[in-house]
């Protein structure tokens, strides 16, 4: 695949919203040394520059077919980016935090077109249900996330057991997150093959961070 520097100089710093961005210590490819770069996610491209203010990455790596996984390193909260084959390069980076290492991680390891693609062909899905007046089907968890992340476990799309004893007047536990509503007036109603990567990726993206929102507030009501 050929890559246009210019284009993704403009892409690297263009004003659209990222998915993620922040400093990671990355190990060199030759030495062990580790160099502090700032670190910007858009779409299935992390790219990495000497500062903020740099107007041009120093490089990028491109997400598709690789795992993320935690590693043990000299530097502490430290993850790789793998890639299948005997001469595939393997990134080492490490995060200022745990919760920044967390958050790294689940954003790239759902940074992939392969897991976007999964997202949409479920989307596809309810909403074909949902226009032929039938009840969609429960969302499946993509095979491509593992049973767990960070040793935390992922949301689950089980629905709760129902009580078999009398209420002893527990808090219950907190609610799964909610299935994703009827795409927003802005998308358009012909098919999604259609729309570009970046259209999809956005649309999505807008309702992803939407649920998970009203999730996590419905958690921390008491």
């Amino acid at each position: 695949m050929k890559l246009n520097e210019r284009s993704l100089a403009f892409y690297a710093t263009c004003d659209a919203p990222v998915d993620n961005a922040g400093f990671l210590y990355k190990k060199g490819g030759r030495h062990a040394a580790y160099h502090r770069r700032w670190f910007v996610l858009r779409g299935n491209m992390l790219f990495y520059f000497e500062d903020p203010a740099s107007r041009e990455p120093v490089g990028v790596i491109i997400l598709e077919g690789c795992t993320v996984e935690l590693v043990e390193a000299a530097e502490e909260f430290a993850f790789a980016v793998r890639f299948a084959g005997a001469r595939a390069r393997t990134y080492v980076l490490a995060a200022e935090s745990q919760a920044a290492m967390e958050g790294w991680v689940k954003a790239l390891s759902r940074a992939s077109f392969d897991y976007l693609r999964l997202v949409v062909r479920e989307l596809e899905q309810q909403l074909a249900a949902m226009r032929a007046g039938a009840c969609p089907p429960p969302p499946r968890r993509p095979r491509a996330l593992p049973p767990k992340e960070n040793g935390c476990a992922v949301w689950s799309t089980e629905p709760p057991a129902a009580p078999t004893g009398p209420s002893t007047g527990a808090r219950p536990g907190p609610e799964p997150p909610p299935l994703p509503p009827r795409r927003r007036a802005s998308v358009p109603n012909g098919p999604l093959d259609s729309a570009s990567f970046a259209q999809l990726h956005e649309w999505y993206g807008q309702e992803v961070r939407a649920l998970r929102s009203q999730w996590l507030s419905s958690r921390a009501r008491p």
